[in-house]
């Protein structure tokens, strides 16, 4: 009988491949997207990212378009339409607008892709997204501030206004490149709800 051949020797089994799926390809996307904007998004940079071959990416998606389609609205989904329909349960309009900024700022700013569109505001994929979330966002936080007694003038004016304190807060931790702590993170919400619900006189 044969000696049998020892560790070193036996022939080593190939590692099993990783099978990826679809929604893999989007999430690792939505990460590239919250980094570098759209420009990251590319084909062999997300696939070294995964640790798979392009043939993984072109078993689920047509071309780098496809998947910047299909991250774009997971992205407008998930930040915005799921967000209104929980905050849609909060009867209180203050509470509700409160309760919007902490959902909104409680990632981090570099896990953030709202930002990292902006540059790309032109782009002929992005820009009928960004147009869309804005105006569902709008609709969403005017009709907040009608439920808090607000003209309809006044209340979309108050809208835009917290869009841009959002916009603002996210920027500006990105240019300090640091991470806000928790108490700015909440003196910075109070303040704003403060001045977004103040009454003239």
């Amino acid at each position: 009988m044969p000696p049998k051949p020892s560790p070193a020797e036996r022939p080593r089994r190939a590692a099993p491949r990783i099978r990826l799926s679809r929604d893999d390809w989007i999430r690792v996307a939505l990460l590239a997207l919250a980094d570098g904007g759209t420009a990251a998004v590319a084909v062999e940079p997300l696939a070294a990212r995964l640790g798979a071959t392009k043939g993984s990416f072109y078993w689920h998606f047509r071309d780098r378009r496809e998947l910047l389609e299909a991250a774009l609205e997971t992205w407008e989904r998930a930040e915005t339409d799921d967000l209104i329909a929980v905050l849609g349960a909060v009867a209180d309009p203050v509470a509700r607008l409160r309760r919007g900024l902490v959902l909104a700022m409680e990632l981090e700013e570099d896990e953030h892709p709202d930002v990292r569109l902006l540059p790309s505001a032109a782009d002929p994929v992005v820009a009928p997204v960004l147009a869309r979330v804005q105006r569902k966002r709008l609709a969403f936080l005017a009709r907040t501030f009608r439920e808090m007694g607000f003209p309809p003038a006044e209340a979309r004016r108050r809208a835009r206004l917290t869009n841009s304190i959002y916009i603002g807060w996210v920027h500006q931790q990105l240019i300090l490149q640091r991470h806000a702590t928790p108490r700015e993170r909440s003196d910075y919400r109070r303040a704003a709800v403060k001045l977004l619900t103040a009454r003239d006189g």
